[in-house]
């Protein structure tokens, strides 16, 4: 009997509680499909509104179109911003073009512009701590012409050069906790009088599905992470379970599974980034069963009630009929 044919490779799935959607990401794919009901296709959107290969090919479908350079935006179009925010620059050029702007930034990367702008203006300079490339960096890097520098690990703190001794120090919102807080804590060492955040930048999503991660790890053979390549929350959840000691691997989709993962693994944990929607998850939960899982079983953990109100425009009783697809 081949691998692919063994019906009892897996006996238990344990589910990560939390999982999959924030509600950063909820907004922010809800905009685009009120914005097409409410304006109809195309809808322009700057970058993939989440990084979810599922969630932005659905979203072409109903007349979504991904873009990077604002050029590419015809006169007079609809345009949304996507959900890690941008640069000044940016939203000058989308202002200067005359379109119709819908903000889909999520409120706690928006929140950390606000501070950027606020601090600079009272004479401050910035370490930011975050991947270099990734769009929420480039957006909150662009809050600024000059002052901000970047640092991915440690060893970048010491080739930070600040002109004065006012430095204050922002975080991207969906790193690894635990590597961010050994980032910070070398800044901190060079730079004492650096001011740190009042609340951690780190998004409460992005810490409760680590966290429940550390939970899982530890009671299972294996961890399932759903999440696309380009998902900076997914891919540290899958980093994190392999750091505890249980192997992992992140899938974009069911069909990725390969039943060679689960041989002498019968216990697999599953849990989903902050840009996968559930439907993912229950056919990975599907095939599982396929793969000869006999029970399904919840852990305990937080229950997120944040909620982010939507744009003007988008959000009031006229759409209250509106329902998403999403599931």
């Amino acid at each position: 009997m081949t691998p692919a044919a063994r019906p009892h490779d897996v006996s238990e799935v344990l589910l990560a509680e939390p999982r999959g959607f924030c509600a950063g990401v909820d907004r922010a794919i809800e905009i685009v499909e009120r914005a097409l009901i409410r304006f109809g296709a195309p809808i322009y959107v700057r970058h993939e509104i989440v990084h979810n290969t599922y969630v932005v090919n659905d979203l072409k479908t109903k007349g979504a179109i991904f873009i990077e350079d604002l050029a590419d935006v015809p006169p007079g179009a609809t345009l949304v911003f996507s959900a890690h925010g941008v640069s000044r620059a940016v939203r000058d050029e989308a202002d200067a073009r005359g379109f119709q702007v819908f903000d889909a930034t999520c409120p706690l990367v928006s929140k950390v512009h606000v501070e950027v702008a606020k601090l600079a203006k009272e004479g401050y300079e910035f370490v930011m701590i975050g991947h270099k490339g990734h769009p929420e960096v480039e957006g909150t890097m662009g809050q600024l012409s000059e002052g901000i520098y970047l640092v991915e690990d440690v060893a970048d703190v010491a080739q930070v050069q600040p002109r004065g001794d006012k430095l204050a120090v922002v975080t991207q919102t969906t790193l690894s906790v635990d590597d961010a807080a050994e980032i910070l804590a070398a800044v901190k060492a060079r730079f004492p009088w650096v001011r740190e955040p009042k609340q951690q930048d780190i998004c409460y999503a992005t810490q409760n599905r680590q966290d429940a991660v550390k939970l899982l790890a530890p009671q299972v053979d294996i961890v399932i992470v759903v999440g696309s390549p380009t998902s900076s929350n997914s891919n540290r959840l899958r980093e994190l379970a392999e750091r505890l000691g249980t192997p992992s691997h992140m899938v974009d989709a069911a069909e990725d599974l390969q039943p060679a993962w689960f041989e002498g693994r019968p216990r697999v944990g599953l849990t989903a980034g902050a840009s996968a929607p559930d439907i993912l998850v229950q056919q990975v939960i599907v095939r599982l069963k396929a793969l000869g899982a006999l029970s399904v079983r919840r852990l305990a953990g937080v229950e997120e009630t944040v909620h982010f109100p939507l744009p003007k425009g988008l959000g009031d009783k006229s759409m209250s009929a509106f329902s998403s697809s999403r599931s």
